[in-house]
């Protein structure tokens, strides 16, 4: 077994007590988001949307942290059902509250349950702010990809990237970020776009590179009251257009040697392949969300108690997978809108993403938030991208407008 970092049953509805069984053919979970300190988190970051959620299913709970019976039931179950390319992904909250040995645990456990010839992936998204040299050599020992979170700049990251008290996280998470380079472990940078930074694309992309990152996921903020306005920290779709068609221009010269997460995305479904980005996705079943009492939920997103899977204690992931709640959740992103069903790019964005769909109206329905954003940059980057694409392959694109 190999141990790194590169990202029909009768079930019985855990709400109802019904035994339901989706009438359609549904794909197998492909990979899982694990929360093992839940929604906890060391910072207090002005625009996250999961920390103090009404809707959190575990709001009312002080100590959350995934046990090692849950741990050992989530490992062995999974390098079961998953065989042979098993993957882990760590989020939170923010998960290195969980403590490195809760990670050392999880590897033994790998080691124990995996079979001959099994691949095994772990990724974790963190903040940073815990992460030394004894975090960055086991990231290392075991080929790990971590998601490093930073805004940019000091006084850009700053503005929204708080600790309890109040006060800037920068120079933590550049400690984090130094310990991970001397450790050699692997990992990329998430970048929010929010109103601090979402206007100097130039300067958030050199300040990246200055830092010899090749590796950046840019992430669109799009948080509402319960009007439906956007909140002060959430962009606009013109905003988050312009700094991807001018993020684009800046990354075309160096496309290989630099990743940019969406731009890959769109790439691979140009060349008619499954995006990485589930966004693209003709709908959303590719993975689940673990919380670290072992229930399950079909997106982090939607951590919601009427969105509830099972739990892994109590059920099979075949069960799971056939869930009709499940069946239910995927068909969210399907659902048509007239605007959809005349647009050019629609066979590259199935409608966008379910959570800036739902997210300032509450209904599924409506057109993403970022539809125009999406636009834009399709209109400026697909023809190069197309191109690139067909001369890569030798062969026509698989996408064409």
């Amino acid at each position: 077994m190999s141990v790194s970092g590169q990202l029909p049953i009768l079930g019985q509805s855990p709400a109802s007590g019904e035994r339901v069984e989706s009438p359609f053919a549904v794909p197998r979970i492909q990979s899982l988001l694990i929360k093992p300190a839940s929604a906890l988190c060391n910072l207090d970051c002005t625009y996250c949307f999961y920390l103090d959620r009404d809707a959190d299913p575990y709001k009312e709970i002080d100590h959350k942290r995934m046990s090692t019976d849950t741990l050992r039931r989530l490992v062995d179950s999974w390098l079961y059902y998953s065989y042979p390319n098993s993957t882990f992904a760590f989020q939170g909250g923010e998960p290195t509250l969980a403590g490195l040995p809760f990670f050392e645990k999880l590897v033994e456990f790998q080691k124990l349950y995996g079979r001959s010839g099994q691949q095994v992936s772990n990724a974790l998204q963190t903040n940073g702010v815990l992460l030394d040299i004894h975090w960055a050599e086991f990231f290392h020992q075991y080929n790990w990809l971590i998601g490093l979170s930073m805004d940019g700049p000091e006084e850009i990251h700053d503005r929204f990237r708080i600790n309890k008290g109040g006060a800037g996280t920068w120079r933590q998470v550049m400690r984090g970020m130094e310990a991970l380079q001397k450790g050699k472990a692997e990992f990329n940078i998430l970048c929010v776009l929010s109103q601090s930074n979402v206007d100097h694309p130039k300067e958030i992309y050199r300040f990246f590179r200055s830092l010899g990152i090749d590796n950046i996921q840019y992430i669109p903020l799009s948080e509402f009251d319960a009007s439906g306005n956007p909140l002060p920290e959430t962009i606009t779709p013109e905003q988050y257009g312009r700094f991807l068609v001018e993020t684009f221009d800046l990354w075309w010269p160096e496309r290989r040697q630099v990743r940019v997460r969406c731009f890959d995305n769109l790439a691979e479904g140009i060349a008619g392949m499954k995006p990485g980005a589930c966004t693209m996705h003709e709908s959303c079943d590719s993975y689940v969300v673990v919380e670290y009492n072992g229930d399950i939920y079909p997106c982090d997103f939607f951590v919601e108690g009427n969105w509830k899977l099972g739990n892994i204690v109590d059920d099979s992931w075949p069960e799971v997978a056939r869930r009709m709640r499940r069946t239910e959740f995927a068909a969210k992103k399907s659902i048509p809108h007239p605007a959809c069903q005349v647009c050019r790019w629609k066979e590259l964005c199935h409608g966008g993403c379910p959570k800036f769909r739902h997210g300032r109206h509450g209904e599924f329905e409506q057109l993403d938030y970022f539809c125009g954003a999406y636009k834009q940059m399709f209109a400026h980057t697909v023809e190069p991208l197309r191109r690139d694409v067909e001369q890569l392959l030798g062969r026509p694109a698989g996408f064409r407008r």
